[in-house]
C-alpha cells in the first residue's frame, strides 16, 4: 500500500472523527431511559484512559526489552480499548450537556490547563497515532519506530490527563 493512499484514508477517517466530536456540542440532545445514569460514562471513560495508560507502559517495557509479540499486543490493546473510549464519548456527550467545573482559583486553573492541553493533544496526536500503527502493521519499523518516539509520549499524557480531568470534574455531574 503506497503511502499517499494511507494518508488519504487517515485524513478521511481523522476528519470523520473530528467533525462527528465538534457536531456532538451543535446537535440535539438526544435521550435514553430514566433509569439509565448518563453518568456511568464518565467513570466508563477514565476506566478505559487507566487501561490504556497501562497498556502503553507495558508496550514500552515490552518493545524496550525486545519482546516484539507482547509489544504488538500491548499496543493494539490500547488502540482498541482508544476506539471504545472514543464510541463511550460519543454515546456520553450525544445525550449530555457540558459539565462546568465547580472549583475555586487556583484549583480552576490547573483544571482548564489539564483540560485543554488534553484535548488538544488528543486531537492533534489522532491522525498520528493511526500512522504509527500503520507504519508497523505495514512492517514498516523505521518508519514506525521514528514517529512513534513522539506520539507515544503524546498519547500517554492523553490518557493519563484523560483521567485527571475526570477525578476533578466528578463532583461536579449532574449539578
Amino acid at each position: 500500500m503506497k503511502d499517499r493512499t494511507l494518508v488519504i484514508g487517515i485524513g478521511i477517517i481523522t476528519l470523520v472523527v473530528m467533525g462527528l466530536v465538534f457536531a456532538l456540542y451543535f446537535m440535539p440532545k438526544i435521550s435514553y431511559s430514566d433509569d439509565f445514569d448518563i453518568y456511568i460514562f464518565p467513570k466508563i471513560h477514565a476506566i478505559i484512559n487507566s487501561l490504556v495508560s497501562i497498556l502503553l507502559l507495558a508496550g514500552l517495557y515490552f518493545i524496550k526489552t525486545k519482546q516484539i509479540s507482547k509489544h504488538k499486543f500491548m499496543m493494539l490493546s490500547a488502540v482498541v480499548l482508544s476506539a471504545g473510549f472514543l464510541i463511550s464519548y460519543v454515546l456520553y456527550h450525544s445525550a449530555s450537556e457540558p459539565t462546568s467545573f465547580g472549583g475555586d482559583q487556583p484549583l480552576k486553573g490547573i483544571y482548564y490547563f489539564v483540560l485543554i492541553t488534553h484535548v488538544i493533544l488528543a486531537a492533534v496526536s489522532f491522525p498520528f497515532i493511526l500512522w504509527t500503527v500503520a507504519m508497523a502493521l505495514t512492517n514498516r519499523f523505521t518508519k514506525h519506530k521514528k514517529i512513534a518516539r513522539y506520539v507515544w509520549p503524546v498519547w500517554f499524557y492523553v490518557s493519563v490527563t484523560g483521567v485527571i480531568v475526570y477525578l476533578m470534574i466528578s463532583p461536579y455531574y449532574g449539578t
